[in-house]
């Protein structure tokens, strides 16, 4: 595998190494092989590694095999994907509710395998969503900008909302529930909230619309944990209408919860993405009135 990455800088007043090794997180393996090797260019032209990167300056970065080894997975049915946003580095899809986000054995084909069939290319999981919802995932299309993604949902700089239709009524308008999130004792599947050992979980909700019995919410991720907003809706007496997890009075077919926005500044272009992702079935679970 060899691939060129080209963009048009915009950090200026960085030096070629901070730029690499602050900005775009290249390794220092692979920072070395491509001082070794020159293959970096700044307007076309051969550098000094503390040259001064302008703004708008074309640079460009070329990979070799033993820089980032050649993965391959199974490619899957690139008509199953719904495409909300792509480039040459990443793209978000909308993916379909009973689909999962990766396969757990390498010849499972999932919405990763779907979508490295649609790109043409290997392509890797940014974050995930429950097999049993639906909406927007962010997936990257090379190992280059792997780590710059994370890095961001690390730093919780790429929003997420989601759209849950819940049990009951939420009294205050909007609610930030704070409990820690931990694994069940007796069930692998499931997490419970768990104050002591349980790893930090933040999730705002926001009322859109109360029904007679249920409400539609809408809830941003401040952090990602398994089930973090089943959990929290769960355990605070309202559960996902339709989940097989947590709620143990299934009225839909399928699982109320939709991840209906994501938004992220592109790390390399500084360009704000913004998707929102639509689902037929989520709608039509919602009541007429």
């Amino acid at each position: 595998m060899r691939f060129t990455v080209t963009i048009q800088n915009p950090y200026p007043g960085t030096t070629v190494k901070e730029l690499l090794e602050n900005h775009f997180l290249v390794p220092r393996k692979i920072r070395h092989f491509l001082r070794v090797k020159k293959h970096v260019r700044i307007n076309h032209e051969l550098i000094n590694w503390q040259s001064q990167v302008a703004l708008g300056d074309t640079i460009e970065l070329i990979f070799d095999e033993e820089d980032y080894p050649d993965k391959t997975i199974p490619l899957g049915n690139a008509n199953l994907i719904e495409c909300l946003y792509e480039d040459q580095h990443l793209i978000i899809v909308n993916k379909p509710e009973g689909m999962k986000t990766h396969g757990n054995e390498s010849t499972e084909l999932a919405l990763l395998n779907h979508v490295s069939a649609f790109v043409g290319q290997t392509c890797y999981v940014v974050h995930r969503l429950d097999m049993e919802t639906s909406g927007a995932v962010l997936f990257a299309k090379n190992p280059f900008i792997l780590p710059i993604l994370n890095r961001l949902l690390e730093n919780k700089a790429i929003q997420r909302n989601y759209r849950a239709f819940i049990q009951g009524h939420i009294p205050q308008k909007k609610v930030t529930y704070r409990q820690a999130i931990g694994r069940h004792r007796h069930d692998r599947r499931q997490r419970v909230v768990d104050t002591r050992h349980g790893q930090t979980a933040v999730t705002h909700i926001n009322v859109l619309k109360a029904y007679k019995h249920a409400s539609l919410v809408n809830c941003q991720l401040e952090t990602g944990r398994t089930h973090q907003i089943r959990v929290h809706l769960s355990h605070n007496g309202h559960p996902i209408i339709g989940d097989p997890l947590y709620h143990h009075q299934q009225i839909n077919e399928r699982l109320m919860l939709h991840a209906h926005h994501l938004q992220l500044r592109h790390p390399l272009t500084l360009e704000m993405i913004s998707v929102e992702a639509s689902s037929k079935t989520f709608e039509k679970g919602l009541p007429k009135t």
